[in-house]
């Protein structure tokens, strides 16, 4: 929805603050000052640029024989940075630490440790874990402080917004795994990464997160589609709720290795790009499934912690490097079928969230980022004391900083190449488009140096014609500002088009209650021109939906008035969501509603523009009007395959119907389609019509008292098997009579599809070779109320 004011929970305050009993802490000698001096080596040498000494060298690498790890971390601002290694993720003190060496012209600290020594002297077996401390002006290093000490302390928060902590252990940004998140079952107290003057002592190095070192690993991800965009129809879905609640699936529900238990069936259905919420490591390892509490329940997983771990919760294999490994077989499992792996992302905000208060300008947790160097990270007010917020949930990651721009890039080439992602989902995007660091927002698109146009440069993104490369997508708004930028975006960028969405929902729920002409459905069937036409886009570029994840399902949108989140578990409750959801429950008939349901689905793939539908969409799954369940980790969230009569059909209806677009394309047009005869058949490319059969004139198309609108398209400009297609869509209240226009040379309309109750069943989009026939020109068709109609010339 346009307003996206409670699609997240704000980190966990409540939890933070309840001050739950920490789970009491296993204890080792940690090493001495003389042991970290005795250790400081010369790090290995960094380039001579910046840009090149981060490329691809932060984060904590073994050498090629695997003999020693060299760790590299960026901070402008530390005056001392170390790094302390663990044997074991949480729940001991750290077996060594070493001291970080600054390059002064990169900014980048480093060190290289043997493995040996590891071994030998510190008895570090296993993986490595690790994470860093780090001084700076805010809390000077004296050589007394201990863990849990004050030494050093000048404030919380400095006049330049350093907020430096040592004794807080710092995931770092480019760890290729984590350990486990802040709050986990073995650790409910929050208040330990917490600053201000009730937590800033209390040391969080043996619950908090740790980084781990991995070796180079040759698991394949398979061969990637080529396809292009417009071609594709993207199935958006958590990796979790696919498979959670499969009675089908034997072992790994939930996880990565049970959605590539699935790659077949969504291959089945027609899915050509799977689109995962977010699968970068979030806080979710304490999500309550049994209902003892919802609150801070992080389901969808929009905070994420670190932008290159995958999301270790999701793993079957969770040992250090499984989840890397399954990930990539998940990933190899859906290209073996063909389909394209999208992930959203989430580079507009962090998982360390924002002040705990709006009184409380001192407390924030810091666990990365903000312990690092959080004027680099994040956009800060003017007064550099705060975070400035376009999100909702904290603060804005300070998406016009190089270096902020730089892991950006990083991650999502390590997600591309490494992992072998095929395109994104930018969470919030409009954040990415922010042309000031501090004390402001703004988007302009036509600055070169924001992050969109960064990524645009530096991704090497798919051509509209297909081949290498990434897709990007947008979801084109934030909060507040200038950033609902929908049709705004830089030339290349795919959008989420919520124009397309809600133009649809009110046509459909709303009629006396809001406006919508045929020139404003003509305008969304035909690819909306008007938003993407002026500056070079295509009709691809508009990523058309009804519903997505965040919001109602299929269903609920044609079967609720209103939402309702605060019902009990396993339903909800959930705070937040959209009040305005442009939904209606059909005067609740329920053949009305599938009947709806029947004709949101067909307006996605009978338009130009990339289709997107939600995971369940396809058979009816319902959430009972909860529009805003990023909480519920529940039996009732995840996708149950158990169908009645009616969902199977309308599950063949949505098969049959894609199978249907992707045979034609003269359904996904390259450019936006041309008004006159291209060809010299004496058929236009495409026409609109009345429903008499003239041609809508613009008096008509303008007029918000007509509710009929029918078009032809020509196949044999674009390459169709059918000569050409014909589409009306009565959206009045009552029968409305089509006369059908001219087929061509020696055809008869031929009838695939009609949406209106006497059809429905298994059979209510014809195969190719049943279709029904109809006429030719002249051919009176009676639609019914609400009602679709699709036929193909022969």
């Amino acid at each position: 929805m346009k307003s996206v004011i409670g699609k997240f929970r704000p980190w966990r305050a409540a939890l933070l603050t309840a001050g739950l009993v920490t789970t009491p802490l296993l204890s080792c000698g940690p090493a001495t000052e003389a042991d970290i001096r005795s250790v400081e080596g010369t790090p290995e040498a960094v380039g001579d640029t910046r840009q090149e000494a981060i490329s691809w060298t932060l984060g904590a690498q073994y050498d090629a024989t695997q003999s020693n790890i060299t760790f590299r971390v960026y901070s402008s601002r530390a005056t001392r940075i170390e790094v302390y290694i663990y044997k074991t993720p949480n729940g001991a003190q750290e077996a060594a630490r070493y001291v970080l060496t600054k390059n002064a012209t990169t900014n980048v600290w480093s060190t290289t440790v043997s493995a040996a020594t590891l071994k030998s002297t510190y008895g570090v077996t296993g993986p490595v874990y690790y994470g860093y401390r780090a001084w700076g002006p805010n809390w000077t290093y004296n050589s007394t402080w201990t863990k849990g000490s004050s030494v050093g302390f000048v404030s919380d928060v400095d006049a330049q917004g350093n907020r430096f902590n040592p004794n807080k252990l710092l995931v770092d940004p480019y760890a290729l795994e984590i350990s486990h998140d802040p709050i986990n079952p073995n650790n409910t107290d929050g208040t330990v990464y917490a600053t201000g003057a009730t937590h800033r002592l209390k040391d969080s190095g043996a619950a908090a997160s740790k980084g781990i070192v991995l070796a180079p690993d040759t698991t394949s991800y398979g061969t990637k589609p080529t396809r292009a965009l417009k071609d594709d129809v993207i199935y958006e879905v958590h990796v979790r709720g696919l498979t959670q609640g499969d009675s089908s699936i034997t072992s790994c529900k939930g996880t990565y290795a049970g959605a590539a238990q699935k790659a077949a069936s969504l291959a089945a259905l027609g899915v050509t790009a799977v689109e995962f919420l977010p699968l970068q490591e979030t806080d979710n390892d304490a999500n309550d499934v049994n209902a003892t509490s919802t609150t801070g329940d992080n389901y969808w997983g929009y905070m994420t912690l670190n932008y290159f771990a995958p999301d270790r919760r999701y793993a079957c294999d969770k040992s250090a490097g499984g989840p890397t490994k399954e990930f990539k077989a998940m990933v190899k499992a859906f290209h073996d079928q063909g389909i394209k792996v999208f992930i959203d992302v989430v580079y507009n905000h962090t998982g360390e969230g924002g002040a705990w208060s709006s009184t409380d300008k001192t407390t924030y947790n810091v666990f990365t980022f903000r312990g690092l160097d959080n004027p680099t990270y994040y956009s800060l007010t003017s007064d550099f004391q705060n975070s400035w917020d376009n999100t909702g949930v904290g603060g804005n990651f300070n998406t016009f900083n190089t270096v902020a721009q730089d892991l950006i890039v990083h991650s999502l080439k390590y997600w591309k190449d490494e992992l072998g992602v095929d395109g994104f989902r930018f969470d919030l995007a409009s954040v990415l488009g922010n042309t000031c660091q501090h004390g402001c927002y703004n988007f302009d698109k036509t600055n070169s140096g924001t992050a969109l146009n960064r990524i645009w440069r530096d991704l090497a993104p798919r051509a509209g014609t297909g081949g290498t490369g990434a897709d990007l997508i947008a979801e084109p708004w934030a909060i507040g500002g200038n950033s609902y930028q929908v049709g705004n975006f830089p030339s290349g960028w795919s959008e989420w088009n919520g124009i397309y969405r809600d133009t649809f929902r009110k046509d459909q729920n709303q009629m006396g209650l809001e406006t919508v002409t045929p020139g404003d459905l003509a305008t969304r069937f035909a690819g909306s021109s008007n938003l993407y036409d002026d500056d070079g886009r295509k009709p691809y570029n508009s990523i058309n939906f009804m519903v997505a994840h965040d919001g109602m399902t299929l269903k609920d949108l044609y079967a609720c008035n209103s939402k309702n989140n605060s019902q009990a578990w396993p339903y909800g409750p959930s705070d937040g969501g959209e009040d305005n959801n442009h939904s209606w429950d059909q005067g609740g008939v329920a053949a009305d509603q599938r009947k709806a349901a029947r004709n949101g689905f067909a307006f996605l793939m009978l338009s130009a523009g990339t289709p997107m539908f939600n995971g369940g969409d396809e058979f009816l799954r319902t959430q009972y009007c909860n529009n805003n369940v990023y909480n519920l980790d529940s039996s009732a969230n995840w996708l149950n395959y158990s169908l009645s009569t009616d969902q199977a059909n309308f599950k063949t209806f949505a098969q049959r119907l894609i199978a249907f677009r992707k045979a034609h394309p003269a359904l996904r047009p390259a450019n936006f389609f041309s008004s006159v005869d291209n060809n010299g058949n004496v058929m236009e490319q495409m026409r609109w019509f009345q429903p008499s059969g003239a041609v809508a004139d613009t008096a008509y198309m303008g007029n918000g008292g007509n509710h009929s609108l029918a078009w032809r398209i020509d196949g044999t400009e674009l390459g169709d098997s059918a000569s050409a297609i014909y589409v009306a869509y009565n959206g009045w209240s009552a029968a409305v009579n089509f006369s059908l226009p001219w087929p061509g040379t020696g055809k008869q309309w031929y009838r695939v599809l009609d949406t209106c109750p006497w059809a429905e069943g298994a059979n209510q989009v014809n195969s190719p070779g049943s279709e029904a026939l109809i006429g030719g020109e002249g051919y009176s068709y009676g639609v019914c109320a609400r009602g679709v109609l699709l036929l193909i010339a022969k």
